[in-house]
């Protein structure tokens, strides 16, 4: 925990999941600017076209001209291929004077929102959004923790972009109000085990994305689909820079308890 802000994430090693669009592209852009030069990207998602375009972006930008390398991995996330693919990129991107490791949770699926929890009898349908949603995040943090492991002036943190539905149960929502309440408590249970490892677990807010799109359109329970429709109606959906910019502000000042679910509008 830091009594004074840094104005910098430092030379770092950020690796983001889910980075082509939505709040992980907005991520992406944001840390880029905040890292010194020598600091390198690993972006990964399972579009390799938004993937690209994105590398490219940030290649033009200031930081890409200063130096900043952008790795990018196209992976499934639910496979253990992917999984070694990113960590194997992770290793090749760092370089011995980074000084910060960042790893960013963000990937995530909203599920079948259309039907009810007791309609969910396919035990193989259950498993394979488990294993998207939250096997994956634990299996890569484990990971890149067991490859980049604790070092004398070295920083590492762990963020899991995390949702009100962590706490909250939304009627036709199981499958994701599952997903994140499982990664709350493994994030949780994370900053207890390894408390040299920063942790946070981040609720962007009701952002307006693909997600928040389909949500409008799919969700099965009237009054959670009316409250998202009319959110949007009202202009009530946060932009994901707007979000971004204030996970970025919490990163820097660094004097959230770790493990903690943080929400945008606690801040």
């Amino acid at each position: 925990m830091s009594s004074t802000a840094r104005t910098d994430l430092g030379r770092a090693l950020c690796i983001i999941t889910g980075a082509s669009r939505g709040f992980g592209q907005a991520i992406a852009r944001e840390m880029s600017r905040l890292v010194k030069p020598g600091s390198a990207l690993v972006l990964t998602a399972r579009s390799v076209e938004e993937l690209r375009a994105l590398q490219a972006e940030l290649a033009e930008s200031e930081a890409g001209r200063a130096g900043l390398v952008v790795e990018c991995v196209v992976a499934d996330l639910s496979e253990t291929d992917g999984l070694e693919s990113i960590v194997a990129a992770s290793k090749e991107a760092f370089s011995e004077d980074m000084d910060h490791l960042l790893l960013v949770n963000n990937a995530a699926s909203l599920g079948d929102v259309s039907r009810y929890a007791k309609s969910f009898t396919d035990m193989a349908e259950v498993d394979s959004y488990l294993s998207l949603n939250v096997s994956s995040s634990l299996c890569l943090t484990a990971s890149v923790l067991q490859a980049f492991p604790r070092r004398p002036g070295q920083l590492r943190t762990v963020i899991n972009i995390s949702s009100l539905c962590a706490l909250q149960p939304f009627r036709s929502w199981v499958l994701y109000c599952t997903g994140k309440a499982a990664r709350d408590m493994m994030f949780r249970v994370l900053a207890e085990e390894e408390p040299d490892v920063r942790v946070l677990s981040y609720a962007p807010g009701p952002l307006d994305t693909a997600m928040q799109t389909l949500a409008r359109s799919t969700t099965a329970d009237p009054t959670i689909r009316k409250s998202f429709s009319d959110m949007f109606a009202q202009g009530q959906l946060l932009t994901c820079e707007a979000s971004c910019s204030k996970l970025m502000k919490l990163l820097l000042e660094d004097n959230y308890t770790t493990g903690a679910h943080v929400d945008i509008f606690d801040l």
